[in-house]
């Protein structure tokens, strides 16, 4: 069976105190686990990457930003991530972060609850095992605003692929 590919992006949000913003799920995919905002790319009128990052921004925090407000810190692949919904997926994630601070009331609305994290907590929290293995410790390594506003060594970019079809041993790929 062909199973296609779901395209999507997350977004890693700080604030002023270095706090991570954190969605606490209530709909599948990852329900009841903590993630970052983030949706999938509206295909069927071409969206980028970007400008997906820029409206899921719009809409879970109500803060218009500008293509020079976030960067691209790596690109995910997934293969065969099954959901606690039992569902098996392809996953293209384009992992993004906010450049700069920022503070805003916290919400509920219909994916979840948001919250502030200290980074040094997150791998307490209850994340998706992928994030908790592997994409978490490349956004620690990549992230600008964990490292004070400077950027990582050369400016690149991380890609992985995450092989998942044997849920008790990945098979991680760095590509980059």
């Amino acid at each position: 069976m062909k199973i296609p590919y779901k395209i999507a992006v997350l977004v890693y949000i700080f604030n002023e105190a270095g706090q991570l913003l954190l969605l606490h799920r209530t709909k599948f995919p990852n329900k009841d686990l903590y993630s970052p905002i983030g949706g999938k790319l509206e295909q069927d009128i071409g969206e980028s990457p970007y400008a997906c990052a820029l409206r899921e921004i719009q809409e879970e925090i109500h803060i218009e930003l500008a293509l020079a407000d976030v960067r691209m810190m790596g690109i995910v692949s997934e293969r065969g991530y099954a959901s606690q919904a039992g569902t098996e997926s392809h996953w293209l994630m384009f992992c993004f972060e906010v450049t700069k601070p920022l503070d805003f009331p916290l919400r509920e609305f219909e994916e979840g609850q948001l919250e502030w994290v200290d980074p040094a907590a997150v791998e307490a929290f209850e994340i998706p095992k992928t994030d908790r293995e592997v994409i978490w410790p490349l956004v620690r390594k990549h992230s600008v605003m964990l490292a004070g506003g400077k950027r990582h060594d050369d400016g690149a970019i991380f890609s992985v692929h995450i092989d998942c079809t044997d849920a008790s041993r990945f098979v991680v790929t760095y590509e980059r």
